[in-house]
């Protein structure tokens, strides 16, 4: 029989936590242990693992500031399980999740599952999900379907065999972009990873737009920095949101050379292409969540998403493949804010 082992690295989220640990409580499947590493957290989560000590099979460590990565490692160490499996802080699991994950176990050695937005969430972490899981945004290679491409696990919903994870020796020191490095070092290795559909999990994500540009800005770096760590693993799609960039910076300049010349016909028709996508959006969105004012934000939520991960982008390429800089990554000091 399987025997799951939950590390959740958090950073100043115990009310989150608690949600998770809440959800953890009314698993159909019980086969799991559950491991907490604080990472240097300032509103530690301590007292929220204490009232669910007599309920789950809970462990918690409070250590310095390491990054998540760092800090799964950290947890998987001390883990019991011959599966662990990696959890973000900010998720929370349908009743059935470790049902789903013991019963779609093969002969894989890694496995991953999609995310959804949660009727709770708020309007804005609606639009950012929907951003990041809408085939409109690129985001359909996360949504669950059954392949544009090979599947890498991602850190928000991770299933790895414990002597695999182990073999590899964890997570690299990488502050952003470790859980897609360290999916392409098992498959580097010999590994087979897969997707698991059914064990899907609500994911927050950022609560606003701000948070939200500074994820997908380190994206964007972090996938040339993969690219340097692991040629030939960039595809097409990871190139989109930066053309993406690019169009609409040029399409606002043609627009303000064009009513700068007193053409505004030729203004409309430069901004355009961005009106009708906006359009698309919106009614995709709204017609998926059944919300207006989510189809809304939805469109401030998609540009915010392509053109954070394509600015990152396109920065990191200058830096790195033009001027042969070394690895960076921006918003070290406040990776989790």
């Amino acid at each position: 029989m399987n025997y799951y082992s939950i590390v959740v690295p958090v950073y100043n989220r115990p009310d989150e936590v608690d949600e998770l640990l809440e959800s953890l409580t009314r698993q159909t499947a019980g086969n799991f242990e559950v491991i907490i590493v604080e990472d240097g957290s300032q509103r530690k989560c301590k007292d929220v693992c204490e009232r669910y000590a007599d309920i789950l099979a809970l462990s918690y460590y409070d250590k310095p500031n390491s990054g998540p990565g760092q800090s799964r490692n950290y947890g998987a160490e001390r883990a019991k399980g011959n599966w662990i499996v990696i959890l973000d802080s900010d998720v929370v699991l349908p009743e059935t999740y470790m049902e789903a994950v013991d019963r779609g176990i093969g002969d894989a050695e890694a496995y991953g599952g999609p995310d959804a937005a949660h009727p709770s969430f708020t309007p804005t972490q609606k639009a950012i999900s929907y951003s990041m899981t809408s085939f409109f945004t690129t985001g359909g290679i996360r949504g669950g379907k059954k392949k544009l491409d090979k599947f890498y696990p991602r850190s928000y919903n991770m299933i790895i065999r414990a002597d695999a994870y182990k073999s590899l020796g964890g997570f690299r020191k990488m502050r952003f972009g470790e859980d897609i490095d360290f999916s392409y070092r098992m498959v580097e290795a010999g590994y087979k990873t897969c997707l698991l559909p059914e064990a899907w999990v609500w994911h927050k994500r950022r609560t606003d737009l701000r948070k939200f540009w500074r994820q997908v800005y380190n994206s964007g770096i972090a996938r040339i920095n993969l690219e340097m760590l692991h040629p030939g693993t960039m595809k097409l799609v990871h190139m989109l949101p930066a053309v993406f960039t690019v169009g609409v910076v040029a399409l606002v300049l043609c627009a303000v050379a064009a009513l700068a010349c007193r053409c505004p016909l030729l203004a409309m028709a430069a901004l355009s292409p961005i009106i009708l996508y906006s359009v698309l959006i919106l009614v995709d969105s709204a017609r998926g969540s059944k919300s207006l004012k989510v189809g809304m934000l939805s469109v401030p939520a998609a540009f915010t998403q392509l053109m954070g991960y394509g600015t990152g982008f396109v920065e990191a390429w200058w830096k790195r493949c033009v001027r042969k800089e070394k690895e960076f990554t921006a918003y070290d000091k406040n990776f989790y804010k």
